[in-house]
């Protein structure tokens, strides 16, 4: 073999070379990559998990993760609980949705029984905050399910209501239907002013007395509702008469129930 020829053997046997190590660095840094992207395995996940819902609240609860999914079995005592394991779970790094199986299994009480008892914890809920009267909520049971609905004056207002049913014994899920009423000046002024001229009537300020059974006064963009039970069908007319007294009111409806009677609608 000529030198040359010799010489040009070795030099394309070294080029190969060099190409055969770059597919490897290369093969390599897309494992590397791939691995980045994929984040943790499942087992730091599940770990990550497990060191969250390290609390007694969660004792009975079960985790499993799968492709960075976290499936939630198990029980727990409140609703609560069975929201504070999932929030819980939805903040680890790396976890890319959660399905919540958790069963509240707390004590049965039949929907009546949670519903009265649900309506009075409520009716008494924020008293002393000055938004009480404002705030009219409706509440449904079915099975331990609750449902919330009606309007709330503020969001600090709706997340009281809320938390306070979610943290009750005998609450199997919690449904959310509030509404917020928005903020809006011309509404505030309206909403003390309603207040003023209801409550200011002789036949009516009794209701103020009871900070649990006022006569509550919803307003949104002008529109006035009021709700709540009045012990005669008089009370209720002067009532509707005294909130389209306000100015800037566009609408009254009136809810208020009669006291052993049907509730009987009349608007403005």
């Amino acid at each position: 073999m000529s030198w040359t020829k010799y010489v040009g053997r070795k030099v394309l046997m070294g080029f190969a070379g060099v190409l055969m190590m770059g597919g490897v660095a290369s093969g390599v840094a897309q494992t590397a990559a791939a691995n980045v992207a994929n984040g943790p395995n499942d087992a730091q996940i599940q770990a990550e998990v497990m060191k969250a819902l390290d609390n007694k609240r969660f004792k009975d609860v079960k985790s499993s993760v799968q492709s960075g999914v976290v499936t939630l079995s198990g029980t727990v005592d409140l609703y609560s609980a069975k929201v504070d394991a999932d929030d819980r779970t939805h903040h680890r790094k790396n976890v890319k949705g959660v399905e919540n199986l958790i069963e509240v299994a707390g004590p049965t009480v039949d929907d009546t029984t949670l519903r009265d008892k649900l309506a009075e914890k409520l009716a008494y809920d924020r008293v002393g905050y000055g938004t009480t009267a404002f705030n009219a909520f409706t509440i449904g049971v079915e099975n331990g399910v609750v449902t919330l609905g009606g309007t709330a004056y503020g969001p600090t207002d709706k997340d009281s209501a809320i938390s306070l049913v979610e943290n009750y014994m005998g609450v199997k899920d919690v449904i959310d239907n509030i509404e917020v009423a928005p903020a809006s000046p011309m509404d505030e002024r309206i909403r003390l002013a309603e207040a003023r001229a209801i409550y200011g009537a002789t036949q009516l300020n009794r209701y103020a007395i009871d900070p649990a059974k006022p006569i509550r006064i919803t307003v949104v963009n002008g529109n006035v509702t009021l709700s709540g039970v009045v012990d005669s069908q008089a009370d209720k007319d002067v009532a509707n008469i005294k909130a389209n007294t306000v100015s800037g009111v566009f609408k009254v409806v009136n809810n208020l129930e009669v006291a052993g009677g049907s509730p009987e609608k009349s608007d403005k």
